[in-house]
């Protein structure tokens, strides 16, 4: 795989302009306040028995995320372990849902919680029941409701994911001092989303390969993945819309998420990465606006990054800040 993007010479100081939508904020306060306003109970059964695990605990969990609907999560934990316990809450990438609980053992054999959230649609477990609202012209989720911020697929899922750490907080035996909040490809740019959404509410963010940040270089040069649905649905149903769709895909955009987030945050980007091209990542890293930000470059990389190399690396980078276990 041949570089598709910028050298790293020019990545590092790629700084595009930001093209935030009026009314940006108000937009999300509204939507995440409506979705906090509907009453519901988070709800955990334990089924580790069902894992066949012997060193994990593992429950079931369901909380409420847009409109009040009930979102799918695995909880997993070290077994014997005392809390309160640090939490990663991941999400997944693009078509992918939450599997099954031996898909997920990497952060609770290292002693943390882990809350591995579904995505709404995509995974089994949490049906997207508002699917039909706005317009959907080709395959994939990337046009689902394009048609205004109201209906757009990506408003629905990322309430989910900021209400996921919501959820944390009603979940027995987890700091809610030490969220963690992590993903890749598209589960990095839910991560970042959170990240700005929330605030001070999480501890750090860890965004690896991240999707959904600087959609109109995207859609221009990335030839794998999701993004090219957009260039379809341009191409073939909305070419005199160009303009209009943009403005929409300005309000999910991870470049805009974050000059809002606060929180250390250690990227990683692949600089052969087809799907998510380098300098879309580094578009989101250069706004970033937390202080303590560090991007794990994989020179030789495609969209799988550091592939089984980076989870060691993000762990000694929590270490470091005091965000492992006791």
């Amino acid at each position: 795989m041949p570089l598709t993007d910028f050298g790293l010479d020019e990545l590092v100081d790629q700084r595009p302009e930001l093209t935030i939508p009026e009314g940006f904020d108000q937009f999300w306060q509204r939507t995440l306040a409506e979705a906090r306003s509907y009453d519901g109970a988070v709800k955990a059964e334990r089924v580790t028995e069902q894992s066949g695990l012997r060193t994990v605990e593992v429950e079931d969990v369901r909380f409420p995320g847009w409109n009040g609907e009930p979102v799918a999560a695995w909880l997993l934990r070290p077994r014997g372990a005392e809390g309160p316990l640090p939490v990663v809450v991941s999400y997944q990438g693009y078509c992918g849902g939450r599997g099954l609980p031996t898909e997920h053992l990497f952060w609770s054999a290292a002693g943390y919680a882990q809350l591995v959230v579904d995505s709404r649609g995509q995974g089994h477990d949490t049906p997207d029941r508002t699917e039909g609202d706005g317009t959907q012209w080709v395959e994939g989720f990337m046009t689902r409701g394009i048609d205004s911020p109201e209906h757009y697929y990506y408003r629905r899922l990322i309430t989910d994911c900021v209400r996921a750490v919501d959820a944390v907080a009603k979940l027995p035996g987890l700091d809610t001092d030490r969220i963690v909040v992590t993903g890749a490809s598209q589960g990095g740019g839910l991560a970042l989303a959170v990240a700005g959404l929330t605030g001070d509410g999480i501890a750090a963010v860890l965004p690896d390969v991240p999707f959904l940040c600087h959609f109109r270089r995207s859609v221009q040069i990335a030839f794998e993945g999701p993004y090219p649905e957009i260039v379809k649905y341009l191409r073939w149903h909305s070419r005199h819309k160009v303009a209009e769709t943009f403005a929409v895909l300005d309000h999910f955009d991870g470049m805009h998420f974050a000059p809002r987030a606060t929180a250390p945050a250690l990227f990683s980007v692949g600089l052969m990465d087809p799907v998510c091209p380098p300098s879309t990542v580094y578009a989101a890293f250069n706004h970033y606006g937390g202080a303590d930000r560090t991007m794990t470059v994989w020179p030789f990389a495609d969209h799988s990054g550091g592939c089984g190399s980076n989870p060691p690396t993000q762990l000694a980078w929590l270490r470091e800040r005091g965000l492992g276990p006791a």
